[in-house]
């Protein structure tokens, strides 16, 4: 009752919002634009590292707009606390208390903060935006909850495709990060393809620097990690498929270890018990909650990247190995192709003998690592955060206009 009460009231309201919030003409300058900020207000890692950034650039690279990011909480930590001491990046918390505040009276905020175009981050918007002048877009990063249902649970399946499904329906445009999530799309919701638009990630621009020699070294004695070693970076769940690494890493040369850096899961005891089948303990070194600030420099000191993931909606990792200038083998399949380039390696996600093969024939020719580490860095120059900024800048003002 108290859920339909909050529709009502919001109905009713909905006049009252373009009537009074919207003196600004739709392309008037500065912008004033709003974001789901759920995840860049509270979560370290994944996609709150991906909204801090895309916020981040967008507010240095086009500095008179003002940015707002609604969360109904915040969490206190450092990579948090800096990102709102921005001048035009302002956190904005419920002012009529939490409850159904980011699917229904959010748009109150918006409406008093005068925002002309709210950008959800993560496959939502508010319900009922459509009814506003407020111009709507939604990312969405993929569908694997669809592609690949077995890796979730019901409940949460059936809500991740209404909220998405519903947005995609409702938004003004939806970005996609990839041209696969965009066929996804299209293929499960039936939405028109001129809705969508590709914009790729970039990654943080702490990965596109090298790290000077002595911060490296304090990072390899912080972590103990070895002279030479193979990366992979992602949670560990069955969906990321490190087994096949496991199985592969033994017939890999054994001087090269194996470092995985994730949150792990259930998954993780099928991933024990395969190293102790094959007598490779020894040579796998988990790190956990790795500092963002060193996690740059454990990439660039890696002889390679493994990212053998059954589906993804881009890969992030993949590029900031690229950015790192470490060599990229990855999984067919999904959209890996879009992020690594021509010059990455790819094998099927289930053939462990082409993984070995293929490590064991990176790691021994150092000319093909060396043109794997060029040419990967400049295909990577693509996703610069510049060019990313500039096409979403360019999609807002397409929606306004």
């Amino acid at each position: 009752m108290k859920a339909e009460s909050a529709i009502k009231n919001l109905k009713a309201e909905s006049t009252e919002l373009e009537q009074s919030s919207f003196g600004l003409s739709a392309l008037s300058f500065p912008l004033r634009i709003g974001f789901d900020g759920k995840r860049a207000a509270n979560n370290l890692t994944g996609l709150g590292n991906y909204s801090r950034s895309l916020i981040m650039t967008l507010s240095g690279q086009f500095p008179d707009n003002q940015y707002f990011v609604y969360s109904s909480k915040v969490k206190s930590a450092k990579q948090i606390d800096s990102f709102f001491e921005k001048d035009n990046i302002t956190l904005k918390l419920p002012k009529d208390g939490a409850f159904l505040w980011r699917t229904l009276n959010i748009l109150k905020d918006l409406g008093r903060d005068q925002v002309q175009v709210f950008h959800g981050l993560s496959h939502e918007i508010p319900f009922a935006i459509q009814h506003t002048k407020i111009k709507s877009i939604v990312t969405i990063h993929d569908l694997i909850f669809l592609r690949f249902p077995e890796y979730y649970q019901f409940i949460d399946r059936k809500l991740y495709e209404w909220k998405s499904k519903s947005a995609c329906k409702r938004a003004d445009k939806i970005i996609a990060i990839s041209e696969k999530t965009k066929a996804d799309i299209v293929e499960f919701y039936g939405t028109d393809p001129d809705k969508i638009e590709v914009i790729y990630q970039s990654c943080d621009d702490s990965f596109k620097n090298a790290l000077p020699q002595q911060s490296l070294k304090r990072i390899k004695l912080t972590y103990n990690l070895p002279d030479k070693y193979i990366l992979n970076v992602g949670t560990i769940e069955k969906r990321k498929n490190l087994k096949v690494i496991i199985q592969a890493l033994k017939n890999v040369d054994e001087e090269y270890k194996l470092v995985v850096i994730g949150k792990q899961t259930s998954y993780f005891k099928e991933v024990e018990k395969e190293m102790e089948k094959l007598g490779l303990s020894n040579r796998v070194i988990f790190l956990k909650n790795i500092p963002f600030a060193d996690l740059p420099g454990i990439y660039q000191m890696a002889s390679l990247f493994v990212y053998p993931s059954f589906y993804e909606g881009f890969g992030i990792p993949v590029i900031e190995a690229l950015y790192s200038g470490t060599p990229v083998i990855a999984a067919t399949g999904s959209c890996l192709e879009e992020a690594g380039g021509p010059y990455s390696i790819y094998i099927s996600p289930t053939d462990v003998s082409s993984l070995s093969y293929q490590i064991n024939h990176v790691l021994s020719n150092p000319s093909l690592q060396k043109e794997m580490k060029e040419k990967g860095l400049e295909f990577v120059q693509k996703f610069n955060s510049p060019n990313v900024t500039q096409q979403l800048m360019d999609c807002y003002k397409n929606v306004l206009s």
